[in-house]
């Protein structure tokens, strides 16, 4: 299936399901959704950040703190972080520990998102339609990086978020 044709769960200003709809009428309508974010982080503390492909739907060619993405109707937040945590960088069977869930609004996208995170030291394999690169970064070097470099600014607000509520993860450059 072509991803613009994917059905999203639409919800209402309060997180509640109301309906669903193809992915390009949610992102061409701006309609509120529902997303994950993962955190992958290695056990070094180090987070992966990835380099979105140029044909993403959204802030092409940025850069990502996250992997994740919408999740379809009928699904639970869980459920597609453990999808979307697959598709994109080939992680499975990892526990995943729930952080927090937020909305968040631009003029691209109008989102309530659920974060996770888990550990992982295995190899990663991107899907090359959404993921050009990734690697584990230092969280010194990331902060440092989205000063100068384009990270999606949801993802930026979901890091800035789990910092705030975890100041042991804030890692200096090594």
């Amino acid at each position: 299936m072509n991803p613009a044709d994917e059905i999203v769960a639409i919800v209402d200003d309060q997180n509640r399901v109301v309906g669903s709809a193809p992915r390009w009428d949610m992102r061409r309508n701006r309609l509120p959704h529902r997303s994950t974010y993962i955190l992958v982080f290695n056990s070094r503390g180090d987070l992966c950040v990835q380099k979105r492909t140029v044909t993403k739907d959204v802030f092409p060619g940025y850069y990502d703190i996250a992997a994740g993405g919408v999740v379809l109707a009928g699904e639970t937040y869980e459920a597609g972080a453990r999808r979307e945590l697959a598709e994109e960088v080939g992680i499975r069977d990892v526990p995943l520990a729930h952080q927090f869930v937020f909305h968040y609004a631009d003029d691209y996208t109008q989102v309530w998102g659920s974060v996770f995170s888990c550990v992982y030291d295995g190899e990663l394999v991107l899907q090359e339609e959404e993921v050009e690169s990734a690697a584990f970064m230092p969280m010194g070097e990331i902060l440092s990086h989205a000063e100068h470099a384009p990270y999606t600014p949801d993802g930026l607000y979901v890091l800035r978020r789990y910092l705030g509520s975890n100041p042991t993860a804030k890692r200096p450059t090594a």
